[in-house]
C-alpha cells in the first residue's frame, strides 16, 4: 500500500484570461446541438412518456431547458421579447416556487400537448432570442452573460437526465427496447483485486473559488476540512464484487442494513441493482443497448446510498467522505468515460493499477458518506435561482465524479450531485473507503 500526501491547498464568473462571450456563444451552441442530437434515437411516443417520479418525458426536458433561458435570461435582458406561450411557465417550471405554479412532477408524463413539433419550435424560438442577444453586445462580466453560463451548465445536467430518464423507460417497457443497437461483446476479465491507497489526513481545502471557472452555488466557499488518515479503494465497486454480495445474501441481511434502508429493501423487494433481472439462473441487466450480462469488471451502477451503505458494511470499510473523495480527486486529471466517449455504460478501468486512484471520473457517480449540506460560511443566492440547490441542502446524499452520461467540459473534483438515498435511476455507484489508525 502507497501513502499518498494530503494536497493543501454563488455561481461563479468564467475563468479570467477565456474571451467568454464568443466562446459562450459558441458553447450554449454546441449544449443546444447535443441536446437535439440525444434526442435522434427517439421517437415522438418515446419522448411524451414517464417511467417513474424521479425520470421526466424527454419532450419536458427539451422544453424545460428553453423555459429556463426564457424566464431567467430573454424575459429579462432582452428588449421586447415576446414569450412564445404564457402557459408553457405552468406547463415546464421544475421547481421555482418563486416563478410561479408548475405541474406536478409525478404527473409531467400527462402533457401531451404540446405536441413535439411545438416544444421543438419553442426552442428554435429561444435560441433566436438568444442570437438577438448576444449581437446587442453582452459585457463579459453582466448578470446576463453569467445566467447564461448557468443555463449551459443546466442544459448539461438535462442531458444526462434525458439519458438516465429513457434508460428507466424503456427498462419499465415489457418490449425492453434498446436506446441504440450495439453488436455483441465480450464480457471481459475478472476484476483486478481491489487495492488501498493511503493518505496522510491534515487541514485540507476543500470547494471552489470564484475566478477559478464556473461553479455551482453549493460548491463554495472554498474552506478548510479536517480529514484524518483513511485509504481509499483504487477503483469503484464492480459488478462482479455485488454479485458475491447478492449471492452472500446481502439483500437478506438486515444487520448490514440501515433502519430505513432496511424498509425499503422490504417494501419494494429490492434483491439487486435497478435494471437487475435474473434469466435463466443468471442475471441481466436493462442498459441504453438493451438487456445485457452485467460486466464483471465494470463499475456497479443503479444503486441507492442505502445500497452503497450495506454493501460497504459487509466488506467491512465504509463509503468516503466526500472532503476525502474530493481530496484525491484534486491530485487526478479529470479523465474518464464520460458522455464524450460514447460508451453509454460503466467500462471495465482503462489501465491496470499504476498505484494511483482510477476511475475517479465518469462511469458512475459515487456515493459519499456526506450529507448535502452547506458549507461554512455559504450563502444562499437572491431570488428565484436560490431555489436551485439551497432548498436540498437536506436530506439528501452527495455523490461525486460523474457517470457515463455526464458531458466532459460539465466535471470537475469540487462537484456536488445529490440524490435522496433510496433513489438508484442514475448511473451511481460506490468506492470504499476505511479508516487508519495513526
Amino acid at each position: 500500500m502507497a501513502t499518498r500526501p494530503m494536497a493543501r491547498s454563488v455561481f461563479a464568473a468564467p475563468p479570467h484570461g477565456e474571451p467568454p462571450i464568443e466562446t459562450l456563444r459558441a458553447r450554449l451552441a454546441a449544449a443546444r446541438e447535443r441536446t437535439l442530437a440525444l434526442t435522434e434515437p427517439l421517437g415522438a411516443e418515446d419522448m411524451a412518456a414517464q417511467a417513474i417520479e424521479e425520470a421526466s418525458p424527454t419532450k419536458w426536458h427539451l422544453a424545460h431547458t428553453s423555459w429556463f433561458f426564457e424566464s431567467f435570461v430573454l424575459a429579462r435582458f432582452l428588449p421586447a421579447y415576446e414569450l412564445f406561450d404564457p402557459a408553457f411557465g405552468y406547463c415546464f417550471n421544475s421547481y421555482y416556487e418563486c416563478v410561479g405554479a408548475r405541474q406536478p412532477r409525478p404527473r409531467r408524463g400527462l402533457l401531451s400537448r404540446p405536441p413535439l413539433e411545438r416544444v421543438l419550435a419553442y426552442r428554435r424560438h429561444v435560441e433566436t432570442g438568444l442570437e438577438r442577444l448576444f449581437d446587442r453586445g453582452l459585457a463579459p462580466q453582466s448578470e446576463a452573460a453569467t445566467l447564461i453560463e448557468l443555463g449551459v451548465q443546466h442544459e448539461q445536467q438535462h442531458q444526462e437526465l434525458m439519458l438516465a430518464d429513457s434508460l428507466a423507460l424503456f427498462a419499465a417497457n415489457p418490449l425492453r427496447p434498446a436506446y441504440r443497437s450495439a453488436p455483441p461483446r465480450s464480457l471481459g476479465d475478472a476484476p483486478e483485486p481491489l487495492r488501498w491507497i493511503g493518505y496522510a489526513g491534515g487541514i485540507v481545502r476543500i470547494g471552489r473559488d470564484s475566478g477559478e471557472g464556473f461553479c455551482f452555488d453549493n460548491e463554495t466557499p472554498r474552506h478548510d476540512a479536517l480529514i484524518h488518515p483513511f485509504e481509499i479503494a483504487d477503483r469503484p465497486i464492480t459488478n462482479a464484487e455485488w454479485l458475491e454480495f447478492i449471492e452472500d445474501g446481502g439483500y437478506r441481511d438486515p444487520s448490514l442494513w440501515l433502519f430505513d434502508g432496511w424498509a425499503v429493501v422490504q417494501r419494494e423487494g429490492w434483491e439487486a441493482p435497478a435494471y437487475w433481472e435474473r434469466c435463466g439462473g443468471a442475471f441481466v441487466a436493462m442498459t441504453l443497448e438493451g438487456l445485457r450480462p452485467p460486466e464483471p469488471a465494470a463499475p456497479v451502477a443503479h444503486v441507492s446510498f442505502y445500497e452503497a451503505d450495506a454493501f460497504a458494511h459487509w466488506a467491512g470499510a465504509r463509503l468516503p467522505t466526500e472532503f476525502e473523495w474530493e481530496t484525491v480527486a484534486s491530485e487526478e486529471p479529470v479523465t474518464g468515460n464520460l458522455l464524450d466517449s460514447g460508451a453509454l455504460r460503466p467500462m471495465p478501468p482503462a489501465e491496470s493499477f499504476q498505484g494511483h486512484p482510477r476511475q475517479l471520473f465518469g462511469d458512475v457517480w459515487e456515493w459519499t458518506g456526506s450529507a448535502h449540506l452547506p458549507y461554512p460560511g455559504y450563502r444562499r443566492p437572491a431570488g428565484a435561482l436560490g431555489e436551485y440547490n439551497a432548498k436540498f441542502m437536506c436530506d439528501q446524499h452527495v455523490l461525486r465524479g460523474g457517470g457515463c452520461v455526464t458531458p466532459r467540459s460539465h466535471i470537475r473534483a469540487s462537484y456536488r450531485n445529490f440524490l435522496y438515498a433510496r433513489q438508484r435511476w442514475l448511473f451511481a455507484g460506490l468506492r470504499l473507503a476505511r479508516d487508519v489508525s495513526r
